[in-house]
């Protein structure tokens, strides 16, 4: 250690533990503004904001409107700052730097807010668009190209994707009048048929029994008179 060095006062140890333990400060009514200035500095905004709410009663703003203008310098730009000193300038008004602060941090989150709604809107509307489309795409169904009574059974299924239409096309073509119309369509088709082979085409004369009469003809014909 050395001697020269000197030791730190009761003072400066309080004010540094209180330095290390500022998280867990809340109401400092009755403490010494040098204590404070060299405490609260120390402060992030939640922790000033705790202290200043938890001391009721004590302004703290000579202490503390100093700070909050480095947090207002911080958040939102030094720009900002110095344009907000010279509209107060020109008003010839003047506002607490927490003041200032808190207008701006609800100016913004307002801000933040109405955009976040906007971009909710039109999302919702781009996917109310999106659903519309889909609907519209999935519910058209495609006109028949055959009736139900052309063509066979089997390739006009392949033309129903959906299993119920499958289902209602296979009832169909099992039902009883199908069937029977199928059957009274065969039956008048093979009657038509064996109609038609038992009508006889006209037989044409054969040659050689003309050949065969005329040669009749001229042995039998009767002896000349001589």
């Amino acid at each position: 250690m050395d001697p020269q060095r000197k030791a730190p006062s009761l003072v400066d140890l309080c004010i540094n533990l209180a330095i290390e333990n500022v998280r867990y400060i809340g109401s400092v009514s009755g403490l010494d503004s040098n204590l404070l200035e060299r405490i609260l500095p120390h402060c992030n905004i939640t922790q000033l904001t705790r202290i200043e709410n938890c001391s009721k009663g004590t302004d703290l703003s000579p202490v503390t409107d100093k700070l909050w203008k480095r947090f207002y310098e911080m958040e939102y730009g030094v720009d900002n700052a110095n344009r907000v000193i010279e509209r107060m300038q020109q008003k010839k008004v003047q506002f607490k730097w927490k003041q200032l602060f808190e207008a701006k941090k609800k100016e913004r989150e307002e801000a933040e807010n109405k955009i976040s709604k906007k971009l909710k809107q039109s999302y919702a509307e781009s996917l109310a668009e999106k659903q519309s489309r889909q609907t519209r795409m999935t519910t058209k169904i495609p006109p028949s190209k055959r009736g139900f009574w052309g063509g066979s059974g089997s390739s006009h299924l392949t033309n129903y994707k959906s299993p119920l239409m499958k289902k209602a096309k296979i009832e169909l073509l099992k039902s009883p009048e199908l069937i029977n119309h199928k059957a009274v369509k065969r039956t008048f088709q093979s009657s038509s048929t064996s109609i038609s082979r038992s009508v006889a085409a006209p037989t044409k004369p054969n040659n050689s029994s003309r050949i065969n009469g005329a040669s009749r003809s001229r042995s039998f014909n009767p002896i000349s008179r001589r």
